[in-house]
């Protein structure tokens, strides 16, 4: 169906399913078909009534699903044709993979050429589609990667990823992991006590002695006690993976709790990377209430998940790296 507005172009959002074998290793997706070996992704094909394409804009994000965003809807209103693209994470992101986003990017390219008949194919990186876009054309030209960072076999290099013809990027950022360590509350001192915190850091309580605007001084010790946490969690997250995996009594994985994750000096000083923004707010709301509540950016995750997309020095996924 067309949108309600007046268009450029008539065209028709139709469902797409890809399903795939795919040994996971782990249920990770509660799915009856994951459970069995099957992968099943769904999205939407943007396709024009009287306007046929060689082409198609392959908008993909690992977790958000995007057919209903304003741009994809744009470029199909100015006759474009658009496949909007889930990976097997829709929406959820605790247990996601990057290395297995990326081979479900590969199933969506395989699927625009050789089922939908289009001879070229854009990536369109929206967000974390970004770096995600650019994780995925690195390993499609020069494949590389045969496991996780957790050490889990999952091999690109067999995968056969097919290139791409280009890649957009829009509001693209440089990474999950890279985003989650600006935002990390860096005053956190003991992750399984979120009220046991550095003042001198807790730029949210009234109590701080460093107040906006931030002198550069502390912006840096700021960045670098955000760093140092993430690595903090990362060590934890292998020292407990091993520990498991010496165990081998059958417990494999492990769910955790993120605490405080919306922190960012530039929420509360709007001199820093001037823009006209107001203070005081963020694209989530209130900071100060995003920082704890359940919609944070790596709430909940799994040892796995945090060394595949959120630890700042293991995540494959990082775009200044795959741009090069």
């Amino acid at each position: 169906m067309e949108r309600g507005l007046p268009t450029k172009a008539l065209w028709d959002r139709l469902p797409e399913i890809v399903r795939f074998r795919d040994q996971p290793g782990m249920t990770e997706t509660y799915s009856f078909a994951g459970a069995e070996g099957t992968t099943e992704l769904e999205g939407q094909l943007f396709r024009q009534r009287a306007r046929p394409s060689k082409a198609v804009y392959l908008f993909m994000h690992p977790t958000a699903t995007v057919q209903l965003l304003p741009m994809p809807e744009a470029l199909a209103d100015a006759g474009l044709h658009v496949l909007c693209a889930s990976s097997r994470y829709p929406r959820n992101d605790s247990a996601l993979i990057m290395e297995k986003v990326a081979y479900d990017m590969g199933q969506w390219v395989r699927h625009a050429r050789e089922s939908l008949g289009y001879e070229k194919v854009i990536l369109v990186g929206w967000s974390g589609g970004g770096s995600l876009s650019l994780f995925y054309a690195a390993q499609s030209e020069h494949p590389t990667i045969t496991h996780t960072p957790a050490g889990d076999l999952y091999d690109l290099t067999a995968a056969r990823l097919q290139r791409v013809d280009g890649i957009v990027l829009i509001a693209a950022h440089l990474s999950r992991a890279e985003v989650l360590t600006e935002w990390l509350d860096p005053s956190v001192i003991d992750e399984f006590d979120p009220d046991t915190r550095d003042l001198e850091f807790d730029i949210y309580s009234p109590d701080c002695p460093n107040k906006p605007p931030f002198t550069a001084d502390f912006i840096a010790a700021f960045r670098e006690r955000q760093r140092a946490r993430n690595r903090r969690i990362t060590a934890w997250a292998e020292e407990m993976l091993a520990t498991l995996r010496r165990r081998n009594d059958g417990e494999t994985e492990r769910a955790f709790v993120t605490h405080r994750t919306m922190c960012d000096v530039r929420w509360i000083d709007p001199t820093i990377d001037p823009n006209g923004r107001a203070p005081g707010a963020s694209y989530l709301g209130n900071p100060r209430t995003v920082n704890v509540g359940p919609a944070g950016l790596a709430r909940f995750s799994t040892l796995r998940s945090w060394l595949s997309q959120w630890s700042y020095d293991l995540s494959n996924s990082k775009a200044a790296v795959n741009a090069t």
